[in-house]
C-alpha cells in the first residue's frame, strides 16, 4: 500500500514508516512509503520553509518555488490548486500543514500524545502503533449512512483521528488542530458560463497524467469516453469495454462506434463469463489486497480483474489506465435538488422539474414532491435529530430506498440489520454530532455532493490498490481531482441535474470541440451491472451466508444480524428486488474485518528491530 506519515513532536519519533523513505525538504520527520520518486516533488527556502506534494501534481519545480511565498504566507488553499490528485504538505516555520484532497484520494489521519503528534495518509497505519481496535461506532455509522462526514471526526479506528473533507490538519508548538480550507458550498455559476472551465480543467487533469508510459481507458460509459477521447488526443490509448450479455446494454456498441473514428484509441473488449459476477472470490480472501478501510470492489473485483488483465494483455509494460468514476457525481445530480428548490420557495421551477422527474419514473408529481418536501422543512442538524429518533424507534420494513421520503442523511437499508444496542449507540453518536456540528451547508444538494464525492473517492482508492498489487497499473480518476470537483461543483444542482438533457454540462462543455464524436454527446442511456450483481447473489449465496453468518466479525460486533440478511437474499435468488447497496456495503465490511484479523501489515520499524504490526 502507499502512504505517508510524519511526526511532530518535542521527543525523537523511536520508529519509521516500514521501507519509508524521507522527505529531506520538510526537515525533521516526514515519510512516503511506496511512492515513485518522480510522484514526490518538493521545494525549501531554508528549513523553516518547505513544501512537497506527493501523486499526480500539475506543478512544476519552478511553480512549487514560487508557491513557497504562500507557504509563508499561510495561504494553503492556494497548495491545493494544481491540476492532478496529490497530498501537500507545507511547513511554516513553527507550524506544519498536511493538506489532503477534497475526495479522500489522499485523506489524513491523526493522533497525539503528550510526546507529539503522528500524522499519515493510512488509518491503519496509526492504529497499528498501539494496535488500536476498530471503533464500532464509526463503523456503524460507515453502514448506517455510507456519508463519512456525518462522525467528521472519527476514523474506523479508535483514538485515530480524522480529516473531514475540505480541511487540513495544522501541528504546532501547541499541538494538533483541524482548519477548513475549503468553503461549505461554492458562488453559483450559470452552467453556460462555467462550461469552458469544466472542459478546461478535464484536459489538464488528464495531460498531468499522461508520459511515456502505456496509456490505457476504459470506453463505456458517457464519463470514461470523454476521459479516452481526451487521453487520445495525446497518443495511443488502449481503450476496454467489459461485455457481457447478461447485460444488455449498449456500452459494447457505443464504444465500438467511437473507437472507429477516434484517431489514437484502438479498442478491446473484455468478454464476460459465468464466473465473471459480483461476490466472485470471496471464498479466498487472500487474493485481495489489503485496503485501509472497506473497499466496495471488493464485490466486483473479478470484473475488475478481467478489465486489469485486458488492459495487460494489449499493452507493453504496466502504465496509467483511465476511469469515469465519479463522473456522475460531478456532472449530474440526484433529484433531491428538489427539496432545495421547496425550501428556497423556487415553487415554479420545483414544478416544472419535478414534473419532468415524474415523467421519467412513470410515477405521479404528487409522488416526487412528497418525497422531497420533509428534506425541505428541516436543515441537517435537525434531520440528524430525526435519524437518531429514527434508530430508537423499531426497525421498519424494508422497501427500496427510491421510494422513501428523500433526506440529508438516509438511513440505509443496513442501519435495520444492526441489533438494537448498536442503534441505541449510534442514535447517541449522532445526536453528539448534531450538538457540535458549525458549518453545516443551507442546501440538501451541496452536502449530499460532498458525501457522494467522499464515498466514490474512498472506494477508488480501494480499486487503486487493486490494479496496482495485481497488475502493476496506475489507476487515474480525473473527475475526483480538486479542479474537476470545483470547475463541476460550481454549477447549481437544478442546473446540472435538470431532466430533459443527460448530463448537460458535460454536452455544454464539449459540443464542438471536436474532442468526443456528436452522437456521443447525444448518447441518453447508461450501462449497468444488476444482472451480475443479481447472479452474484444467486450464485454465491452460500458463500454470503456464511460470511455474514455467525461466524462475522461484523456480527460480534452487533453491526449486523442474521435473519435480515437471509431475507435479502432469499429475496435475491427469487429474482425480487432486494436491498444491493446495503448488502454490498456490509460484505465489503466484512470482508475488511476479516483481512485485518487474519493478513496482519507491518506497518513500523524501529532501531531495535521491533516492528508494530496491524
Amino acid at each position: 500500500m502507499r502512504w505517508c506519515a510524519g511526526w511532530e513532536g518535542r521527543l525523537e519519533a523511536g520508529r519509521r514508516p516500514r521501507g519509508g523513505r524521507l522527505v529531506p525538504e520538510l526537515g525533521r520527520v516526514v515519510y512516503s512509503v511506496g511512492w515513485p520518486e518522480d510522484r514526490v516533488k518538493a521545494a525549501a527556502h531554508a528549513a523553516e520553509l518547505s513544501l512537497a506534494v506527493i501523486g499526480d501534481c500539475g506543478a512544476d519545480a519552478g511553480q512549487l518555488t514560487t508557491a513557497l511565498a504562500e507557504v509563508r504566507a499561510k495561504n494553503w488553499r492556494a497548495l491545493t490548486r494544481w491540476s492532478g490528485s496529490y497530498l501537500a504538505i507545507a511547513r511554516s516555520g513553527e507550524t506544519l500543514a498536511v493538506i489532503g484532497d477534497l475526495a479522500g484520494q489522499h485523506p489524513v489521519y491523526w493522533r497525539a500524545d503528550a510526546a507529539g503528534t503522528w500524522w499519515s495518509t493510512a488509518a491503519s497505519a496509526l492504529a497499528a502503533l498501539d494496535k488500536a481496535p476498530v471503533d464500532p461506532q464509526a463503523l456503524a455509522a460507515h453502514l448506517a449512512f455510507g456519508q463519512p462526514d456525518v462522525l467528521a471526526g472519527r476514523s474506523l479506528f479508535r483514538d485515530v483521528h480524522r480529516v473531514p473533507g475540505g480541511h487540513l490538519l495544522l501541528i504546532g508548538p501547541d499541538g494538533a488542530m483541524v482548519e477548513r480550507y475549503e468553503p461549505v458550498a461554492y458562488p453559483r455559476v450559470d452552467l453556460r458560463q462555467q462550461a469552458p472551465v469544466v472542459r478546461a480543467a478535464l484536459t489538464e487533469a488528464v495531460a498531468v497524467r499522461v508520459d511515456d508510459r502505456p496509456v490505457s481507458a476504459d470506453l463505456a460509459g458517457l464519463d470514461s469516453t470523454t476521459l479516452a477521447c481526451l487521453a487520445a488526443q495525446r497518443g495511443p490509448v488502449a481503450a476496454v469495454t467489459f461485455a457481457d450479455s447478461r447485460l444488455r446494454d449498449d456500452d459494447l456498441a457505443f464504444a465500438v462506434r467511437t473507437a472507429a473514428i477516434v484517431p489514437g484509441l484502438t479498442h478491446h473488449t473484455v468478454p464476460g463469463a459465468p464466473g465473471i459476477v459480483y461476490y466472485a472470490g470471496l471464498d479466498d480472501l487472500s487474493a485481495l489486497p489489503v485496503t485501509d478501510a472497506p473497499n466496495a470492489y471488493a464485490v466486483t473485483a473479478s470484473i475488475k480483474q478481467a478489465v486489469l488483465d485486458t488492459v495487460a494483455a494489449n499493452t507493453a509494460r504496466p502504465g496509467v489506465h483511465f476511469t469515469g468514476a465519479a463522473g456522475d457525481a460531478v456532472l449530474s445530480a440526484p433529484s433531491s435538488y428538489l427539496a432545495d428548490l421547496l425550501r428556497e420557495r423556487q415553487h415554479r421551477r420545483a414544478l416544472r422539474h419535478g414534473l419532468a422527474h415524474a415523467r421519467l419514473r412513470h410515477t405521479s408529481l404528487i409522488t416526487v414532491l412528497g418525497r422531497a418536501r420533509p428534506a425541505a422543512r428541516t436543515d441537517l442538524v435537525g434531520a440528524w435529530r430525526q435519524t437518531a429518533t429514527q434508530l430508537r424507534s423499531p426497525v421498519r420494513d424494508w422497501i427500496p430506498q427510491a421510494q422513501r421520503p428523500l433526506a440529508w442523511t438516509p438511513l440505509l437499508a443496513s442501519a435495520d440489520w444492526i441489533t438494537h444496542g448498536a442503534r441505541l449507540m449510534l442514535a447517541s453518536a449522532l445526536e453528539d454530532a448534531a450538538d457540535t456540528l458549525t458549518d453545516a451547508p443551507g442546501r440538501l444538494s451541496d452536502w449530499s455532493d460532498r458525501q457522494d464525492l467522499a464515498r466514490v473517492g474512498a472506494n477508488t482508492a480501494g480499486w487503486r490498490e487493486l490494479a496496482l498489487a495485481g497488475h502493476g497499473i496506475e489507476l487515474a480518476a480525473p473527475f475526483l481531482d480538486n479542479e474537476v470537483i470545483r470547475a463541476c461543483l460550481a454549477v447549481p444542482a437544478d442546473e446540472r441535474g435538470a431532466p430533459g438533457t443527460y448530463k448537460p454540462l458535460l454536452d455544454a462543455a464539449f459540443a464542438g470541440s471536436r474532442v468526443l464524436p456528436s452522437f456521443v454527446l447525444a448518447r441518453t442511456t447508461k450501462g449497468g451491472f444488476n444482472a451480475l450483481a443479481y447472479a452474484g447473489l444467486r450464485d454465491k449465496a452460500s458463500v454470503l451466508k456464511e460470511l455474514l453468518g455467525p461466524s462475522s466479525q461484523l456480527a460480534a460486533l452487533g453491526l449486523v444480524t442474521e435473519q435480515p440478511v437471509n431475507e435479502a437474499l432469499a429475496r435475491a435468488a427469487a429474482g425480487q428486488p432486494t436491498a444491493q447497496g446495503a448488502l454490498h456495503l456490509v460484505v465489503a465490511a466484512e470482508v475488511w474485518l476479516r483481512q485485518l484479523a487474519a493478513t496482519p501489515t507491518t506497518w513500523w520499524e524501529e532501531a531495535s528491530a521491533h516492528v508494530a504490526a496491524a
